[in-house]
């Protein structure tokens, strides 16, 4: 049975990696999306389109009678699920066989069997997996800390570590709600919970003839919210533990006889103890590091064996070569405790990427992208951008490789946690191997920013300076006449700009040669004095140096010389060493990538329009959302940080809570209410006495 026309029933990035092995194979291809992702890259792609109606973009893509339809509609003879949305769903995959479709993926009772966690648990610890305590009732959970978990799905969804009983009964109901929203299921169950446990996880292989193979041990450990951040392969496990994993994940692959891709996950606990965590029935997000350790496209084996034929020998009998780590670049603001992040992505750009969705020759950097520059970013579905992966001869050499390209990536329009990736692959911790769940807990310091808050004042001034120089190159008349120049010197240009730090004004002085004369980046003012900026850095100067710089003021104050302002690049030098700034202006919105990484900022108007006052103590939505439960009402005292009201966006829970103590004097949104980013969700009095 060839596959000649294949569907993908999913969007983003792994649409376009499905995409990318049909194009090398010869399948031709249909895509399919909502309006939301109407001009997605996916789309584009696929040699036919269609869309699907649905009554939200985040369920349009669960419609198994509307996928269905597409295929008949543009003769495809094949469905691929991707992952997420329908990909473990058994009643999807009985409907594609049903319409005589061939279904790229384990069988239907298969996916039913591992779908259901908790019976999973019980089939294969018949067939001797090794497994950890688990309860599915609340009373019966005799030990703490435990792991609350969704019985459906997977992704962190549903997630909750619980260390006493008060607080299980809170996160259980949190769980079923967040699971329910996510997998259309809000079963739960409990197991323990091992301090200290890293994640780690088995490729495995079926196909028709009784074939499982073991294709490597992937390392998972660096999560967030129980979301996997870091990937790589092939681990650093002892070869005994290796061997243990990689018997249990066959055995659990057998006791349900697998075809296709699938991933075993365990737990491994410092002693050395393996525990079944799941089985996942599809291709895996950190699939790539497995292909770049073996050379094996495991898209290509999946359609080989749906195809009826046997696993390859290469993939039956894998050899492993180098090293391979992934990173998940998410759309989230660090600012905001790494809330899902909403906009435009500007531009996109990461240097030195050696190929696209598959394999690599050598040493180099492999980019598997949802997005491309232009791409909106929005609520309704995961907040995943892409994935960079790094391969070299040795770990050290991978996670250098890929921190680097991170780091000088230009990422605009959308916050995203490439600063925390950076930082946890740059880490002395990391390079040490010593990993875990729990590592980002004990680690604070991976959080800082990569540009240093005395660094700030430096990307500021490169951010005015371009956007001098884009205004004067653009300037209808004397376009020739240096930046910033005045017959008057005493006076400085002075550009108000809103950063990490708060407002500043940066204010600086060229002479008649175009060199800087003078400098100062200080807290804004306003026009009028009454804007004042919480403070920041500062960096001033207020006597000219040698020719061309400008001498700091205070101790540890760099001396400064313009080299040269353009708008789109600006060369400093800082205390005899040169530094180059990139500068991308959308807008009132100044991106500058430096030497350490990269600062956003926005320029603001010099007379600034007045808005709208808010009402003391109003609670604003950090992004567009639904309010699932408001936890009190009108009139109701509360205590700082006591939950207010839920809000649900990209599938995740955002508590809101009480900063003060105080006094609950307005609820404008009921529940099941929509808002959009800056709604007012609640206002909150000081108590009397607390004044």
């Amino acid at each position: 049975m060839t596959i000649n026309r294949l569907l993908v029933a999913n969007r983003g990035e792994i649409a376009r990696r499905v995409l990318a092995t049909c194009r090398r194979l010869g399948v031709e291809t249909v895509a399919v999306h909502s309006d939301a992702d109407a001009d997605a890259p996916h789309v584009a792609e696929a040699d036919q389109a269609v869309r699907l109606p649905g009554d939200s973009p985040a369920e349009t893509y669960l419609g198994i009678d509307r996928i269905l339809d597409a295929a008949r509609r543009t003769g495809a003879d094949a469905v691929h699920p991707g992952y997420g949305f329908l990909a473990e769903n058994a009643e999807f995959a009985a409907a594609v066989i049903d319409a005589g479709l061939t279904w790229v993926g384990p069988s239907a009772k298969a996916i039913a069997a591992m779908g259901d966690k908790v019976a999973a648990k019980t089939l294969l610890a018949d067939a001797g997996v090794p497994m950890l305590p688990t309860w599915t009732e609340p009373d019966q959970v005799s030990r703490f800390p435990v792991l609350v978990k969704a019985a459906s799905g997977g992704g962190g969804r549903g997630m909750r570590v619980v260390r006493d009983a008060a607080g299980l009964p809170e996160a259980i109901a949190s769980a079923r709600r967040e699971a329910a929203a996510a997998f259309g299921d809000g079963t739960v169950f409990v197991e323990r919970y091992v301090e200290h446990g890293r994640h780690v996880e088995v490729q495995i292989f079926g196909d028709a003839f009784g074939t499982i193979a073991a294709l490597g041990v992937r390392e998972c450990s660096i999560q967030r919210r129980h979301q996997k951040i870091v990937e790589e392969a092939p681990g650093v496990i002892p070869p005994e533990v290796r061997e243990r994993l990689h018997e249990a994940a066959v055995a659990a692959g057998r006791a349900v006889d697998y075809v296709g891709a699938g991933t075993v996950e365990f737990l491994l606990t410092p002693d050395g103890e393996i525990h079944f965590l799941e089985m996942n029935t599809r291709l895996q997000v950190e699939h790539p590091v497995t292909e770049l350790c073996t050379g094996l496209d495991l898209v290509r084996l999946q359609l080989l064996v749906a195809e009826g034929e046997p696993l390859p020998a290469e993939a039956v009998y894998p050899k492993t070569r180098g090293y391979a780590v992934e990173v998940r670049l998410c759309a989230e603001d660090p600012a905001e405790g790494f809330r899902p992040a909403t906009g435009v992505l500007h531009r996109f750009a990461v240097a030195g990427v050696s190929a696209e969705f598959g394999a690599l020759t050598g040493v180099g950097l492999r980019l598997d992208s949802g997005v491309v520059d232009g791409s909106a970013v929005g609520v309704h579905y995961d907040s995943m951008l892409a994935k960079l992966i790094a391969w070299a001869p040795t770990r050290g050499e991978a996670a250098r490789a890929l921190a680097g390209a991170l780091a000088r990536a230009e990422l605009h329009g959308v916050t995203t946690n490439r600063d925390l990736l950076v930082r946890v692959l740059r880490s002395p911790e990391f390079a040490a191997v010593e990993v875990d769940t729990g590592f980002l807990d004990r680690h604070p310091e991976v959080f800082v920013p990569l540009v240093p808050s005395d660094r700030v004042p430096l990307y500021a001034l490169a951010g005015a300076l371009a956007s001098a120089a884009d205004r004067r190159a653009n300037a209808p008349v004397l376009a020739g006449l240096p930046s910033g120049w005045r017959n008057v010197p005493a006076y400085p240009q002075v550009t108000r700009l809103l950063g990490p730090t708060g407002e500043v004004e940066v204010r600086y002085r060229l002479d008649r040669t175009g060199a800087l004369a003078e400098w100062a980046v200080r807290p804004a003012t306003g026009v009028s004095g009454d804007r004042a900026a919480p403070d920041g850095p500062r960096i001033d100067s207020s006597d000219a140096g040698a020719a061309g710089s400008a001498t700091g003021s205070g101790s540890g104050i760099p001396a400064v010389a313009l080299v040269s302002a353009a708008p789109e690049r600006v060369v400093l030098d800082a205390d005899g060493v040169r530094y180059a700034y990139r500068v991308h202006r959308v807008g009132s919105a100044v991106h500058v990538d430096g030497p350490e990484g990269s600062v956003t900022l926005t320029e603001l108007p010099r007379l600034p329009e007045p808005t709208a006052e808010l009402a003391p103590g109003s609670l604003l939505a950090p992004l567009p959302g639904t309010v699932t439960r408001v936890h009190v009402a009108a009139g109701q005292r509360v205590a700082a940080g006591d939950l207010l009201l839920t809000l649900e966006a990209m599938k995740l829970e955002h508590p809101v809570l009480a900063p003060i103590d105080g006094t609950v004097v307005e609820l404008p949104v009921p529940t099941g209410g929509q808002v959009d980013t800056g709604a007012v969700l609640a206002v909150v009095n000081p108590l009397e006495d607390a004044r």
